[in-house]
Order: structure tokens, then C-alpha cells, then sequence
């Protein structure tokens, strides 16, 4: 099997231009990560009714739920290119730490980025998509009658009200999880790069043992030739 021309197969830990952990490209990723995070934090007691607790919702709290997810997807234009240029960041955080990899770059920044893609298409697909949808208030029109499917075999299910507020909700947690598993990721980066700095700093300390154990050796025979 031919290698891989991308990646930098001499290059580890200790080398002088490779990313990792301490770099500032992990600052930008984590970063958003944390900022998304801290996003959803805020989020989580309007779900935690819809999808942690067996007690039943009363139908008042969709109402006042529906009016807060009109009121987030009424932001100013602002908020959404803020959003978008936090994403890019992290984006392009990934794309500093994946150019010339190490094989630890491989590893641990190229699961972290399939994570963060799936977790911007969680954002895409459901977040905005419910968002758009409860703004739209389609469930107030007279034609609507619970679950639509728009084709005999293929099209869009739009789901009643409080399915689509527990959709909504249940992909925020999801997001939080697949965010929470960048973060995982990169502490598994510090970790296995402290573990491999730990081993050469023994190796280095063998090599000097043994080089002085050598010496010493050497010193006797020709002591020994001396006399």
C-alpha cells in the first residue's frame, strides 16, 4: 500500500512546526466548541421538560415555547453571520492543524473534524430547519391535519407542533454530544502527546545513563593501559 502524500509521516510530537495540542489552531477550535456549548448550556432548560422528565407538558408551556423560538429566529441579521463566522473559525482551525499532519493530527484533529461537520449539519438539517418551521406557524393553517408527507413515495414529513418542538430539542442535545466529543478528542491529543514527551525524556535519560556508563568503562581500560 502506498502512504499517504499528504501527510508528513517524519513529522511528531517533538518536531518544531508540528500543531498540536498547545498550538494556536486548537485555541480556535476550542473556542467555538466552548462558545456553542455555552450556547446550548442556555438552551437546556427549555428542553429539559420536553425530553428529561416523565411528568406531561402542559400545552401552555409549548405555547410559551413557541413564542421563544420565534423570538431566537427573529434576531437580528447580526446574531446568524456571528454564528456563521464562529463556524468558519472552527472550520479553519481544523484546516491549519490538518495541513502537512502528523499522524497524530490524522488521528485525533481528523475525528474531531468529522465530528464538527456532522454537528454543523445537525445545525443546518434540524436546528434551523425546526426554527423556520415554528416561525412559519404552518400548524395554524386550516389545510393542515397533524403528520404531511408530500409525494406517494418520497418528500418532506412536517411533523405536528410538539413533535417538532421535541425534534428541535432532542438535536440540540445531540448537538451538545457530538461538541462534547471534539473537546474528548482533544484532550485525548494532549494526553497521548504528554504521554510520548514522558517517553522520550526517559529515552533521553537511558541514552545519557548508558553513554556515561560507557565512558566510564572506557576510562578504566585506559587506566588500566596506563599502568
Amino acid at each position: 500500500m502506498s502512504e499517504s502524500h499528504w501527510v508528513d509521516w517524519n513529522k511528531n510530537t517533538q518536531s518544531k512546526d508540528y500543531r498540536g495540542s498547545g498550538s494556536f489552531s486548537t485555541f480556535i477550535i476550542i473556542g467555538p466548541v466552548c462558545f456553542f456549548l455555552g450556547i446550548l448550556f442556555a438552551q437546556f432548560p427549555y428542553d429539559f421538560p420536553l425530553l428529561w422528565t416523565s411528568e406531561p407538558v402542559p400545552a401552555t408551556y409549548y405555547d410559551f415555547l413557541e413564542t421563544h423560538v420565534k423570538f431566537l429566529h427573529a434576531s437580528p441579521l447580526i446574531i446568524s453571520r456571528i454564528l456563521n463566522i464562529v463556524i468558519f473559525v472552527g472550520l479553519l482551525g481544523f484546516f491549519m492543524k490538518l495541513f502537512r499532519p502528523a499522524e497524530s493530527n490524522v488521528l485525533f484533529d481528523g475525528a474531531s473534524l468529522i465530528l464538527y461537520v456532522i454537528g454543523v449539519g445537525v445545525y443546518t438539517s434540524n436546528i434551523v430547519k425546526g426554527m423556520r418551521t415554528i416561525t412559519a406557524g404552518i400548524w395554524d393553517m386550516e389545510d393542515f391535519a397533524g403528520i404531511k408527507h408530500d409525494g406517494p413515495v418520497s418528500g418532506e414529513v412536517i411533523l405536528g407542533r410538539e413533535d417538532t418542538m421535541k425534534v428541535l430539542s432532542a438535536s440540540n442535545t445531540i448537538l451538545a454530544m457530538v461538541l462534547v466529543g471534539v473537546l474528548v478528542l482533544q484532550a485525548g491529543q494532549w494526553y497521548a502527546e504528554s504521554k510520548e514527551k514522558d517517553d522520550f525524556a526517559k529515552g533521553d535519560k537511558k541514552d545519557k545513563k548508558n553513554d556515561g556508563q560507557q565512558q566510564q568503562q572506557q576510562q578504566l581500560v585506559e587506566d588500566k593501559k596506563s599502568q
